[in-house]
């Protein structure tokens, strides 16, 4: 059922309970005014005969009291609202006034007499040499009530179907902007976020459209938002494969040819230390560049893709990750904490997890100054990875800090985002308290299988 049918329907309702109401308290008013002229009619009819009956007693010349009143009576005819009969004294009936013949025609029906009937008692007078009845007889008054009614009915009737197809019509013109509103509606939940609404006449609607519009342009920020996040996942996913194979190359390829000159630089040394100690000393120095070269290889090696993550694992990648930074840097302390089940997590989990330590350890040393650095990384028993990395640096002003062109922030927030997980960062200027940063994953075990599965 439609809101425009249901809304007549309620109208419709509405007005039926009102022209009961008004039908109710019209035959209520009716009743009382018909009460009241049987009354009176009957109380002027009885002292009009008193009067008769008193005048007749005291002129006997005019003959018998019954034969006066019947004289009387004929010459009267009919009494409204009252009917007048005279007995002998054999109770026999010597006259009956006329019936009324005023709307004689009307025939109301007999729930309706009944309802008006004010059911007065008969009045008797004991006369001589007879009885006079006086029964009161509302017909006339009831049926010109009954022709006053069904004017009302015929009025009530054209008026409430009048009425229903205007508020019929008018609901059908105010509820007209629904169409197009669901029709949006319809095109949002297809996928067409570029469905929007023009503006109403009526406020309410109009409110609604706007609120529509904002939501699709929101919707279709989110949408644009979440592709974006999809393909920076994807070229995340691309430069580690990427730093995968450069690492492999370097260490199978050039560690090889490092390796040879080292060998054939040590050969060299060995034959020529006592008969040629130039060569020796210039083959020395050659060892010990193959050595350097050797070394800053294993360091960008493990920039680009730290070996113990695929063999060892997440815990034992961050704790060796944290004792060489230890060991590069003295002054520096660091302290790591890890707790619940960190093993299984997957490969694209657990290289966005150091990525983001390896960032917060670098942002802090060369941009915060810190002396000590707090990480705490937990998988809690509700299937959520919760990482606090702080810091005692001399932190940095969230406020005026775009983060969007702050690409260490950028790139871990975005990080974190592409896991459905939230990132938030908390730190002060010269505060005492250095920045911390709050990072929270939840349904890691569905994240990861999800990955999986899409790769």
């Amino acid at each position: 059922m439609s809101l425009r049918l249901r809304l007549n329907l309620l109208i419709t309702a509405l007005l039926l309970l009102f022209m009961v109401a008004v039908g109710a308290m019209t035959l209520r008013g009716n009743k009382a005014s018909i009460q009241e002229g049987v009354e009176a009619a009957t109380r002027v009819t009885a002292q009009l005969l008193d009067t008769v009956i008193a005048s007749s007693m005291q002129n006997p010349e005019w003959g018998f009291t019954h034969d006066v009143m019947r004289r009387f009576l004929q010459h009267l005819g009919h009494v409204r609202s009252n009917e007048i009969s005279l007995y002998n004294l054999n109770g026999a009936l010597i006259f009956k006034s006329p019936p009324s013949k005023y709307r004689a025609n009307e025939n109301p029906p007999q729930w309706f007499v009944n309802m008006l009937d004010p059911h007065e008692k008969s009045v008797t007078r004991l006369i001589r040499y007879g009885k006079l009845v006086i029964e009161p007889n509302p017909g006339g008054a009831i049926r010109e009530a009954w022709v006053k009614m069904q004017t009302l009915l015929w009025i009530g009737l054209g008026f409430f179907v009048l009425l229903n197809a205007a508020v019929y019509w008018m609901l059908g013109h105010w509820l007209q902007p629904l169409q197009p509103m669901l029709k949006a509606i319809n095109n949002m939940e297809k996928g067409d976020l570029n469905t929007r609404l023009p503006s109403f006449d009526l406020p309410e609607f109009d409110r609604i459209g706007h609120s529509l519009n904002r939501m699709a342009e929101s919707l279709a920020a989110e949408r644009e938002l979440e592709e974006n996040r999809q393909l920076t996942t994807l070229i995340q996913s691309h430069i580690e494969d990427e730093r995968r194979s450069l690492a492999r190359e370097l260490h199978d390829e050039l560690g090889q040819y490092v390796t040879a000159v080292k060998t054939f630089a040590v050969a060299i040394v060995n034959k020529t230390q006592k008969k040629s100690p130039d060569i020796a000393s210039n083959a020395q120095t050659i060892v010990a560049a193959a050595n350097h070269i050797y070394d800053g290889m294993h360091d960008i090696i493990r920039q680009l893709r730290p070996g113990s993550l695929d063999n060892l694992g997440l815990s034992e990648t961050l704790r060796d990750a944290v004792n060489y930074t230890q060991t590069q840097h003295p002054n520096l302390t660091i302290s790591l904490d890890l707790s619940g089940k960190l093993e299984g997590l997957g490969e694209s989990l657990n290289i966005n997890i150091y990525r983001i330590v390896q960032e917060a350890i670098n942002n802090a040393i060369k941009h915060a100054e810190a002396r000590h650095i707090d990480i705490k990384l937990a998988a809690t028993k509700t299937g959520a990875l919760q990482l606090t990395i702080k810091d005692d640096g001399h932190g940095m002003d969230i406020n005026n800090v775009d983060q969007s062109n702050h690409f260490g922030l950028l790139g871990m927030r975005e990080r974190v985002q592409g896991f459905k997980g939230s990132f938030n960062v908390d730190s002060e200027f010269g505060g005492k308290q250095g920045t911390a940063i709050y990072i929270n994953i939840p349904q890691i075990v569905a994240i990861e299988k999800t990955g999986i599965e899409e790769k």
